[in-house]
């Protein structure tokens, strides 16, 4: 399949990549030092592949200018790959300056809210489907926050914005999730967020 000019690898990196974390349930708090998102997941080649998301889009927020992904000089330290308490990976990125544009827009004082008119781009995309997408029965889910029931409407238009029809589901479903059925919007999906990462395993990642 050939990729869109909009495709994932056609965009270069920037801090907003991060709002798919946060759709997918990561978190975003304030601190003296700057902002800071972090996000549990279910694998560590989930963990990588976000830390590296996580790397080249604090590189690119530093810069000032739009770097591709190969051309960005990304410092290990913007991110880490951590344990939880319960034996989960977390992602998170080191305290910077250049998330808090991120956190205010996503951020409604103690609260997660998705910005008004927000459209994932396709490297928001992505980071969404390596954080919390799974193919379930010739379905592709992306997970949502199910401490956050108020993002899951407005993340449904916003994926239908972007030219992605979906079914919220809820944890009978294997949810809450959105899926993303039919071989025309999963081709939709596939164009955006590109080739699996290097570290995802086999059929982890959509297909039509």
């Amino acid at each position: 399949m050939q990729l869109s000019f909009f495709a994932a690898e056609a965009q270069p990196p920037a801090p907003s990549d991060l709002a798919g974390l946060l759709a997918a349930g990561g978190q975003c708090v304030f601190t003296p030092a700057g902002a800071r998102v972090s996000v549990v997941l279910d694998a560590p080649w989930r963990a990588e592949a976000v830390a590296q998301m996580m790397r080249q889009a604090v590189a690119a927020g530093r810069s000032g200018t739009a770097l591709s992904g190969d051309a960005a000089v990304v410092d290990d330290a913007a991110a880490e790959v951590l344990e939880t308490d319960e034996g989960r990976p977390l992602a998170r990125t080191a305290h910077a300056r250049e998330l808090e544009p991120l956190a205010r827009r996503w951020n409604k004082g103690a609260v997660k809210q998705v910005p008004d008119g927000w459209t994932p781009s396709a490297r928001a995309l992505r980071a969404w489907s390596i954080a919390a997408g799974h193919r379930v029965e010739g379905h592709w889910l992306l997970g949502l926050d199910p401490h956050a029931g108020q993002t899951h409407q407005p993340l449904a238009a916003a994926l239908a914005r972007a030219g992605i029809a979906v079914t919220l589901i809820g944890p009978r479903g294997g949810g809450p999730a959105a899926r993303v059925t039919g071989r025309r919007r999963l081709s939709r999906l596939i164009e955006n967020i590109g080739e699996p990462p290097a570290q995802a395993p086999a059929g982890a990642w959509p297909s039509v």
